[in-house]
C-alpha cells in the first residue's frame, strides 16, 4: 500500500529516477530517447526538482511504501493569477499504473490551494492515456501551446483545466 506524503530532499534523486524511467516509457516513441533525455537532463535534474521542493504557494508529493516511490506529483499557484493551481507534474512508475496511485496523487494535490478557483495543466496531445486519466478526473479541453513546461521547449501541449471547489 501506498501512502502520499510530502516529498523531502533525500527522496528527490529517486524522484529524479522516477521521472526518468517515466518520460522514456512514455515519450521515446514520440521524441526519441536522445531527446527524452535531454529534457530530462533539464528539467528532472535533482537541482531542477530542488528548485520545486523549495517555491512557495506549491506542494511537492510522493506516493511511498516505506520501500520504493512509485510515483510523484507537483503542483504550484499560478504565478500570473493566484485563483488558478498548476498540476505541473504527476508521474507513476509503468508497473504501478491503474492501481490508483495517480488517483492518490491527484486528491491530495487537489485539495492543497483552497482559494484557487481552477486546476491547470498541460498534456501532450498523443498522450492518450494521460488525456483518458485527467478527464476521467473532471479535466475538460481548454486550449493548446506549442511551448509545454517553460515556454520554450517547442513542445506542443493540450491544456486542460478542472473547476475546484
Amino acid at each position: 500500500m501506498f501512502f502520499v506524503r510530502t516529498a523531502s530532499e533525500r527522496d528527490l534523486p529517486k524522484v529524479s529516477a522516477l521521472l526518468a524511467e517515466t518520460w522514456h516509457a512514455t515519450y521515446d516513441a514520440l521524441y526519441g530517447p536522445d531527446k527524452v533525455s535531454e529534457i530530462t537532463a533539464k528539467w528532472h535534474s535533482v537541482p531542477a526538482l530542488t528548485e520545486k521542493l523549495k517555491r512557495k504557494h506549491a506542494e511537492f508529493v510522493v506516493a511511498d511504501d516505506g520501500r520504493v516511490l512509485a510515483g510523484m506529483g507537483y503542483a504550484a499557484l499560478s504565478k500570473a493569477d493566484p485563483k488558478v493551481a498548476v498540476l505541473h507534474q504527476l508521474y507513476v512508475l509503468p508497473q504501478y499504473q491503474r492501481q490508483g496511485v495517480g488517483r492518490d496523487l491527484f486528491a491530495e494535490l487537489e485539495t492543497c490551494f483552497p482559494d484557487a478557483r481552477v486546476m491547470r495543466l498541460e498534456v501532450e496531445p498523443k498522450n492518450t492515456a494521460a488525456i483518458a486519466f485527467y478527464e476521467a478526473h473532471g479535466f475538460a479541453r481548454a486550449g493548446e501551446t506549442a511551448d509545454c513546461g517553460d515556454g520554450r521547449s517547442g513542445i506542443p501541449a493540450l491544456i486542460l483545466e478542472k473547476p475546484l471547489g
